[in-house]
């Protein structure tokens, strides 16, 4: 049995004990699901399974265990409140609890969290983060309660963006942030302290009480054999699973606050996360908007259980892979000329911005053959040396977002796949790393989500009513000749359906906040409006198109990340502020071309590309 199974085995057993269900399943997949509609998936691991990757698999495993034995629904379902942003918060510090019961029973949980607890920061843009606004709330609070109810020490990379808000947090709801540890074996009282805490924090403005008709989670004995059962089986699980932070905080705990030792977050070199001077006064979500998701609170979803993220190799076989992929090369062939100069031609506008200036008069580089006649004339002269001066890009990624609704069917999305394929590779040979994603919809008319709906006694404004399929052609690490045949997907028949854009938008913006590239760049590859019908049916007619401009204003307007459209065929104007429009690949000869050379000027100047190509 290869290392990769018996790791398998060893998460399946321990996941029974930690749940307290000989009959609790975990299923491996490529990607994490908990919908309560089958058995919970979590990532299938790599042959070479690195220890980083064993951790944070084993934390996945556990958290999802831990809810399965200390998360009741009903009662959670009760005391949720109804604004899709405070949700969101009340889910998250949930999972806090049930995690937070778990590590301080069981020391192998604890340690497989750590791992899963980075991956979270990471990926929330915590190790990035440069202001307030930067620093997402529900995140800052996960970490901060963790703190006072574990001891758990936030990641080292994290501290510094901590430090930004724990003030203010502390100012709002410090009293009761405090309660929250005395509830944590009490899922209801639990929640309700949640819910002060919205309140504190000015995002929700009322407080209603729960219903009294659900009973509450219960916590396990730290001294039942099931427990210590667990600890030993995490413990000999593949890989140590130590964190790359673990080492600075071997000194964390005798950096206490003087005033309050108990519950301040410590950073490496400061007494404290927070500044003493300079509080603010107004609520946090006044001057806190952490993601593009609760910009538009309208914007609600009836469910999110049949959605998925999945990756294009799962969606078709190898071989009718690299059949598609034959056949959109077919499509290339007669562009073969053009996709060649188009690709050099890009090429060497990007490298020439590069390399576009020299530096004289130095010690060491090439020989300025321009001032060697000062040596002949003058023997006792030095030689002269010249380098030239480097722009530095290559600390970049690059999303191409592709539209794959049924509107791009036959010419619109082979220029789409054409277009991508061009731009990955050229960028790639750049030293620019590129992901390529695409969004659809699992089925037409709404699916399952529809079905549920309508179980439900179609409740009004439901929100979006479909299910979501956002697929991984190729992520920012792989390399391209390796996922190439992923684009011929989008030849496939019944791949294209409906088309939500703005949730798309959100997925592949908070990617990229995840990375830790210093510069990045999000591309929407699209034809035009978001158009699903069964959501646009039974709501608003604009409900997704309103939706879809307000997360462009906020990515546009707050956000780090540089968005620009390529229209397909259509004028996306009138939603993005930069964008172009194709009707042909070749017109990346003309616009894309120029326009996405610009983005990489010294100065990124984006600004110009307020132009449409001609076709």
């Amino acid at each position: 049995m290869s290392r990769a199974e018996n790791f398998k085995r060893a998460i399946t057993s321990a996941s029974k004990v930690i749940s307290e269900d000989k009959d609790f399943e975990l299923t491996f997949g490529f990607h994490s699901s908990n919908s309560p509609d089958g058995p919970p998936t979590i990532p299938e691991p790599s042959q070479a399974l690195m220890p980083e990757e064993a951790s944070r698999i084993r934390g996945q495993a556990d958290s999802i265990a831990l809810k399965h034995c200390h998360h009741e629904p009903k009662l959670h379902a009760k005391g949720k409140p109804t604004d899709p942003y405070a949700g969101s918060i009340f889910e998250t510090l949930e999972q806090t609890r049930f995690e937070c019961l778990g590590s301080l029973h069981m020391k192998g949980v604890k340690n497989n969290l750590k791992s899963l607890i980075d991956q979270r920061c990471r990926d929330a843009g915590l190790y990035t983060a440069k202001s307030e606004e930067d620093v997402p709330l529900e995140t800052a609070l996960d970490i901060l309660i963790r703190y006072k109810i574990i001891g758990e020490k936030p990641p080292a990379r994290a501290r510094r963006s901590l430090r930004l808000v724990e003030e203010s947090l502390e100012k709002h709801a410090g009293k009761d942030l405090e309660k929250l540890a005395e509830h944590i074996n009490d899922q209801k009282e639990f929640g309700r302290v949640v819910r002060d805490v919205l309140y504190d924090l000015g995002i929700i403005n009322e407080l209603p009480n729960f219903e009294d008709d659900v009973g509450t989670s219960q916590t396990p004995d730290p001294n039942s054999d099931d427990a210590k059962d667990d600890e030993n089986q995490n413990e000999e699980d593949v890989g140590d699973g130590e964190s790359e932070d673990e080492a600075s905080d071997e000194n964390y705990d005798q950096e206490k606050d003087q005033d309050n030792p108990e519950t301040r977050i410590q950073d490496d070199d400061d007494l404290s996360l927070s500044d003493e001077t300079g509080q603010s006064e107004i609520p946090w979500r006044s001057n806190q908007p952490p993601s593009p998701d609760i910009v538009a609170s309208f914007y609600q979803v009836f469910t999110e259980e049949y959605d998925e993220v999945i990756g294009a190799e799962l969606l078709a076989s190898e071989e009718e892979l690299i059949r598609l992929r034959q056949l959109l090369d077919k499509q290339l062939e007669s562009l073969q000329s053009t996709v060649t100069k188009l690709a050099n031609r890009l090429q060497r506008r990007l490298m020439a911005q590069q390399r576009r200036s020299w530096n004289f008069d130095l010690e060491e580089g090439l020989l300025d053959a321009g001032k060697l006649s000062r040596v002949v004339t003058n023997p006792t002269q030095p030689l002269s040396f010249k380098m030239e001066s480097e722009i530095i890009f290559r600390d970049t990624v690059v999303t191409l977002l592709l539209d794959n609704s049924g509107s791009m069917r036959g010419r619109p999305i082979s220029i789409a796949a054409i277009s991508a394929d061009i731009l990955a590779r050229t960028l790639e040979r750049c030293g620019v790393k590129v992901e390529i994603l695409g969004f659809t919809t699992r089925t037409w008319k709404g699916g399952h989500a529809r079905e549920k709906w309508l179980g439900a006694g179609k409740l009004p404004n439901p929100g979006r009513l479909n299910e979501l399929r956002h697929i991984i052609y190729k992520t920012a690490d792989a390399p391209w000749r390796r996922t190439k045949k992923n684009l011929g997907l989008m030849m496939k028949e019944g791949l294209l359906k409906e088309n939500v854009d703005g949730e798309a938008l959100m997925w592949a913006h908070n990617r990229l906040i995840g990375r830790p590239e210093d510069r990045r760049i999000l591309m929407v590859i699209s034809d035009g409006a978001p158009v699903d019908d069964s959501t646009l049916s039974v709501n608003n007619p604009s409900y997704l198109e309103q939706h879809l401009r307000q997360v462009i204003k906020w990515i546009e307007t707050r956000s780090p990340v540089e968005l620009i459209a390529i229209g397909i065929g259509h004028d996306v104007t009138r939603y993005y502020k930069r964008a172009v429009t194709l009707t042909d690949v070749e017109d990346l000869g003309g616009a894309i071309v120029d326009q996405l050379a610009d983005l990489f000027n010294e100065e990124g100047a984006v600004s110009s590309i307020n132009i449409h190509g001609t076709g």
